[in-house]
Order: structure tokens, then C-alpha cells, then sequence
């Protein structure tokens, strides 16, 4: 019998271009495992968008928020004590997408956070790691989504290949699927589209892959519908679960030249679940990357991104102890990269990181109520405020922001990424004003106050290390309400070092901090 202390009820919502998923689990904390107790899936097409704006529609988000309203109901039914929600390439990519965002929390208080393509990709292989054991063996794992398709390289630890490539079942129907059957120019013209933008992607990964065999899974309802057709059509039966199933390339090319040759009806009584607008283009993305990636049969996994979405909450909460400890500290690596790969000082940036963190944690409750989650970013932006010297020492500050932005930094969200690129572009220099391009890119108003209250902390903590030596050992700050001041105290490193650069850049970097929490700054050496 279970033990009920020991189970906790999540649910994860992914706002996907063509449908919106829901898994509610249950988690067993002694194993740690989860089980699937709930789902729903509403077909909104949020891919729909308008032709010359590229704007989501009023009706794709009317459909969108009637559907989340109806998963809510739902994890509420189950007391679910956390909801996680993403969404991607639709939302991602709309210039209303995040305005439509700030519209789900409005109406409906559910927070759905935006992820990159390659944060997506990473969520799925958790999702797929959570079902299959790779036994250290590589894989390659391709989903095919509404609007993108993922393809994967890993063997159960860290994944060697992520990337997301704007080719979905959704976003190419509409573009490209006007005939009815399909014209022998417009399929042609689609199987050249396809296999153009997958080659760069599938070589990259074949190159990662070097002389192994290709052990290609499938995930996502376009590669699913395929291999029901088959099955419906070999077996006489669809397997249920379809976990495991297989399907050669021949059978997916039958399925793909049978598709072709039928009416949008035929194809819709064929695939169902509303999924004959689109099965014809998500086969052809299928059938196109296995014969790029020369795979000859593809095993279906029934875990995605919904799944990763738990697995990635798990570890986040500390209850993955086993083979998935490795992504724990996916954030912490994927920094370091960024690091060597602007060739970063990481002595330097760590040494920052602790003294921000330091004055983070002395001020806690004090000058802000920020946590656990908001103290990670600033450590991040901490390490990596310097990384604009890459490009240039002149103006560093506003090239670290877009090198940060564009660095494919995995385990934050869109919104968490840009907070981070915002408090490194404003370590120095300038404080935050609504005039700045990139300030008025921090849309989600929650982190662009994180970054107004705490950006003069890490202009402090800069200003701390000025020498870049590590000079300072720690600091003691004590706030002074009555009086209106904010004591600084500053441990030496060595004991007769007067750390006078220190104290005058804290002179010269204190009018953020003095603005913001109308504080006059006391700085000065402690024995």
C-alpha cells in the first residue's frame, strides 16, 4: 500500500503550436518515480497566426484560455500542489506571444513560462530518460511539435546534441499545403523545404554521433499518428500502450505516400484526433530525418516534454538521487561553458558571485524579499557580468547582455534568461531606465523589478573586488533605519591591506544603491 506522506500531486501543462497537453502525476518521494493519473489535450492551433503579422489570433487564444481554464479544473480536482506550464515555439515567436502570457496569468492566475528551443529539447530528453533506459548507449531522439522539431543526442548522462529547427507540422502545413490532395509541385517543393533545414541539424549531430549506430526514438502525436496507421493497418490493432512500438523507414515512406495521395477527408478519417490538417507534413519531417540521419527503424517513446517538465521539477526539488543527478546541476555547467567560452575570468566572476550573494543574503527581509530562485540568478549574472570583454572593454556591459541573452544558457525559462542579461548590462554604468531596448525587453514585471532592486548589489559586489585579486574576504553590512544608512564593513584578505581602490569604487558605484532604498552608503575597513 502506498504511503501517502510520501506522494506529492503535480501537474504540468505544455502550451504546444498545435494542441495544449496536461499530465497530472502522482509522485512516490521514496523512489523516486511518477505515475500518470490524469491528462487532457485541446487541439487550439495557436500555430494559426495571423499571415501578415505573425500575431496569435483573438480565436486561437480564446480556445487556448478555455482550454487552460479546463485543465486547471482539473489539477484542482486532484489538489495538485504545483503547476508547472511552458510554452513554446507559437508563443515564442509571436510578437503578442508574451502579451498573451500576461493574459493567462490575468484571467486564469496561472504563471506559463517561455522556453527556448534548446530548453525544450533538454525537457524532452528528461521526459524520455524517465521512461527508457539507454544503458549508456547513444540515441538519437527526434520530436516533432506544431512548430519546431527537436532532435536529441544522449545516452542517459549529460546529452552530447540539443537543437531546435523551425520545421513543424503546423507551421509547414500552412505554408505549404494548399492542394487537396497535394499537388506533385507543392509536395516536392515541401520534401526540398524540409530536408534543407534539416541537414545542417542532422549533420551536427551525426558528426557528435561519430561511427555508432543510429538508435532513433520518436516522441510527439504526428510520429505517434504515424505509427498507428501502421499499426491499424499490419496489426489489424492499434497497441495499447504504444510504448516500444517500432516502424522501419520503408513503413514510414508507405505512410507518407498514402497520405500524399488523399483528400484532407480521407486523411482526417485516417489519423483522427483532428490531426488531418497536419499528419501529411509532420510524416514527411519523419520520413525526411531518418533518411538524413540514415536510421533505419524508430522506437516510439510515449514520454515528452509534459513528463520532462516533472522530472526537471524532481530534481529542482531535490528528489533525484539516481542516474538524473547529473541534470541537478545543469545550471552551474551551463554557465561555466558560457564562461570559457567568452573566455570569462571564473575566479574572478566567482569571487564576485559570493560577495553579491553575501549582500543578497544580509539584506533578505530588509531591503528585499526575493528567494532561493531569484539569489541563483544573480549568482549567474555575477559570474558572467564581464563576459562582454570578449567582444570589447568599451561599453562590456551592454555586450555582456547580449551574450548572455544568446548563449543558450539551459535550465532557465525566456523570462529568467533576460533578468540575468539585464543585471549583468547593468553592473555599471547606467541604472535601469525604460528608454534602454533592453530593459523594455524584461516584459514579465516580477523579474524587472528583481532586476531595479537588486542590480545595485551587484554593482557593489564589483565594485568589491576591484583589483580582481580578491582582495576582500567578506563584508557585515548593518542598516541603519533611523539613521538613513547602509554600514558596509569590509574584511581584508590580509590584515594590512587598506583596500583604498575597493573603498573608492564602492564610492563611485554607491549612488544605485542610495537612489533605490534611499540609504546613504557608510563604507569602511574592519579589523
Amino acid at each position: 500500500m502506498t504511503d501517502v506522506a510520501n506522494e506529492r500531486i503535480i501537474t504540468a501543462i505544455d502550451v504546444g503550436t498545435n494542441s495544449i497537453h496536461m499530465v497530472v502525476v502522482r509522485i512516490e518521494t521514496t523512489l523516486p518515480s511518477f505515475n500518470v493519473i490524469a491528462t487532457e489535450k485541446a487541439t487550439v492551433r495557436l500555430g494559426e497566426r495571423c499571415a501578415k503579422t505573425g500575431m496569435l489570433t483573438k480565436e486561437a487564444m480564446e480556445r487556448s484560455l478555455l482550454a487552460l481554464a479546463r485543465c486547471l479544473e482539473i489539477s484542482r480536482s486532484f489538489n495538485a500542489e504545483a503547476i508547472i506550464s511552458v510554452a513554446t515555439s507559437a508563443v515564442r515567436e509571436a510578437p503578442n506571444g508574451q502579451e498573451f502570457i500576461d493574459t493567462i496569468e490575468e484571467k486564469l492566475g496561472l504563471t506559463v513560462d517561455l522556453i527556448s528551443g534548446q530548453e525544450e529539447a533538454r525537457r524532452i530528453y528528461l521526459g524520455v530518460l524517465s521512461a527508457l533506459e539507454l544503458n549508456n548507449q547513444p540515441h538519437v531522439i527526434i520530436d516533432i511539435g506544431g512548430g519546431s522539431t527537436e532532435l536529441i543526442l544522449g545516452n542517459g548522462h549529460d546529452p552530447d546534441y540539443l537543437s531546435s529547427t523551425k520545421v513543424g507540422a503546423v507551421r509547414l502545413s500552412d505554408l505549404y499545403i494548399t492542394t487537396d490532395p497535394i499537388s506533385d509541385r507543392e509536395f516536392e517543393k515541401l520534401q526540398i523545404y524540409i530536408r534543407g533545414m534539416l541537414e545542417r541539424p542532422t549533420d551536427e549531430l551525426k558528426l557528435n554521433l561519430g561511427n555508432e549506430p543510429v538508435r532513433l526514438i520518436g516522441t510527439s502525436g504526428s510520429i505517434e499518428a504515424v505509427a498507428m496507421i501502421h499499426a491499424k493497418q499490419t496489426l489489424g490493432t492499434i497497441p495499447e500502450p504504444l510504448q516500444g512500438y517500432e516502424i522501419s523507414i520503408a513503413d514510414v515512406e508507405n505512410v507518407v505516400l498514402q497520405l500524399r495521395q488523399m483528400t484532407l477527408a480521407q486523411r482526417t478519417a485516417l489519423a483522427k484526433e483532428k490531426r488531418g490538417e497536419i499528419i501529411l507534413a509532420g510524416a514527411m519531417i519523419l520520413w525526411e530525418a531518418m533518411r538524413l540521419l540514415n536510421a533505419g527503424k524508430l522506437t516510439i517513446c510515449q514520454r515528452s516534454l509534459r513528463e520532462g517538465l516533472i522530472v526537471n521539477w524532481m530534481i529542482e526539488h531535490g528528489l533525484i538521487a539516481d542516474r538524473l543527478q547529473y541534470q541537478g546541476s545543469i545550471r552551474d555547467r551551463s554557465v561555466i561553458k558560457l564562461a570559457q567560452k567568452y573566455n570569462v575570468d571564473l575566479d574572478y566572476g566567482k569571487q564576485v558571485a559570493r560577495l553579491a550573494l553575501s549582500l543578497f543574503d544580509q539584506t533578505q527581509g530588509i531591503l528585499h524579499k526575493w528567494g532561493e530562485q531569484e539569489r541563483d540568478l544573480l549568482k549567474t549574472a555575477a559570474i558572467l557580468h564581464n563576459s562582454g570583454c570578449y567582444i570589447s572593454h568599451s561599453s562590456h556591459h551592454k555586450h555582456s547582455y547580449y551574450l548572455i541573452r544568446n548563449g543558450e544558457l539551459l535550465g532557465y525559462t525566456e523570462a529568467q534568461i533576460e533578468a540575468i542579461a539585464n543585471l549583468a548590462r547593468y553592473h555599471r554604468r547606467s541604472e535601469p531606465k525604460k528608454k534602454h531596448e533592453t530593459y523594455r525587453k524584461l516584459t514579465n514585471k516580477r523579474y524587472r523589478q528583481f532586476v531595479d532592486e537588486i542590480n545595485p548589489l551587484l554593482r557593489l559586489a564589483v565594485a568589491l573586488d576591484r583589483r580582481q585579486i580578491g582582495a576582500v574576504k567578506g563584508v557585515k553590512v548593518k542598516i541603519d533605519s533611523k539613521a538613513k544608512q547602509f554600514h558596509l564593513g569590509i574584511i581584508p584578505v590580509e590584515p594590512n591591506d587598506p583596500c583604498t581602490l575597493e573603498l573608492w569604487s564602492l564610492d563611485f558605484k554607491k549612488e544605485a544603491l542610495e537612489a533605490k532604498y534611499q540609504l546613504t552608503l557608510v563604507s569602511h575597513l574592519l579589523s
